[in-house]
């Protein structure tokens, strides 16, 4: 398995932990808070697909 990918995975999961925390402080609703996973997940994988070629 790629390295990169298991250190992507795991910037994922603090991020999305992250994210959690910062939810509770804004009161971001169901939609916002899947909108910025949605935009974190394309920018990660762009990142990501730069990254191997």
């Amino acid at each position: 398995m790629d390295p990169g990918l298991i250190l992507l995975v795991f910037l994922a999961f603090l991020f999305a932990w992250l994210l959690n925390r910062v939810r509770r402080f804004f009161r971001l609703g169901t939609m916002g808070y899947a909108g910025v996973m949605i935009v974190f997940v394309i920018a990660m994988l762009a990142i990501w697909g730069q990254h191997v070629r």
